[in-house]
């Protein structure tokens, strides 16, 4: 069975990452852990300068979590099914994308996800 994970959210724009905010609808693309590739969007509501809530949908799965911005650095804590998942997030110097990793608890490996803002 595959894993779809889809993951967490920026918004980004010119601006350096410490200008960025967590506010947004996201293009997702990945790779599952056994490295077959998936799509789908993701949308993340503010809830602070920091901390935000996600949701994500990738064919007929859908996820939600939360989570935390520091610096150029973004995490999530989620939940896909009866799944606890963690995926962390870096802004790359000067893109205006994410590049990040996730796993599931009691799985083996990691997947790959690229977070593109949708305008």
């Amino acid at each position: 069975m595959k894993f779809l994970l889809v993951a967490l959210v920026l918004s980004a724009s010119a601006l350096p990452a410490s200008a960025q905010t967590v506010v947004g609808r996201f293009q997702v693309q990945g790779t599952n852990l056994d490295g077959s590739p998936y799509r789908g969007t993701a949308q993340v509501s503010a809830v602070s300068d920091t901390t935000c809530t996600i949701a994500w949908q990738t064919g007929d799965t859908t996820s939600r979590g939360i989570c935390m911005r520091q610096g150029d650095v973004f995490v999530a804590g989620y939940k896909m099914g009866d799944a606890i998942g963690l995926a962390t997030y870096r802004w790359r110097n000067g893109s205006e994308y994410l590049d990040g990793t996730w796993t599931i608890a009691g799985q083996s490996g990691t997947g790959t996800e690229r977070l593109i803002p949708m305008r």
